[in-house]
């Protein structure tokens, strides 16, 4: 019994990590329309997995007052967004939406896939 107790409060545990942004009161489903509205998604993917003119964003993001500073004047080909576009609710809310993207699967966790074998 005592070994569901613990390891139910590890995995909460983790869930709790992965989303600190919003425990702060922050909301991922405002994140996430704000990231697709901002344009966000256009470089770096509707899940911030990155593409080949942006950087990967997730899993594991930047905290928001990290990305705020960023994004408000990045000295990159990437737009700056004033706090007058998004304002650190905003980001905060990006911030919580991209915290709450999992990590992808191991192409050896996905039978599928596990199973193919490459021919030559």
């Amino acid at each position: 019994m005592n070994r569901i107790a613990i390891l139910s409060t590890a995995i909460l545990l983790t869930i709790a990590g992965q989303v600190s942004a919003a425990d702060k009161g922050a909301s991922v489903t405002r994140g996430r329309t704000l990231f697709m509205t901002s344009g966000c998604y256009h470089c770096h993917g509707t899940q911030g997995q990155g593409s080949g003119s942006a950087t990967r964003l997730t899993p594991k993001p930047m905290p928001a007052e990290g990305i705020a500073q960023f994004i408000r004047s990045s000295g990159t080909r990437m737009p700056a967004y004033s706090a007058d576009v998004l304002n650190d609710r905003d980001v905060a809310d990006i911030a919580a939406y991209l915290a709450s993207v999992l990590a992808a699967k191991s192409p050896d966790a996905i039978p599928a896939l596990k199973d193919l074998k490459p021919t030559l």
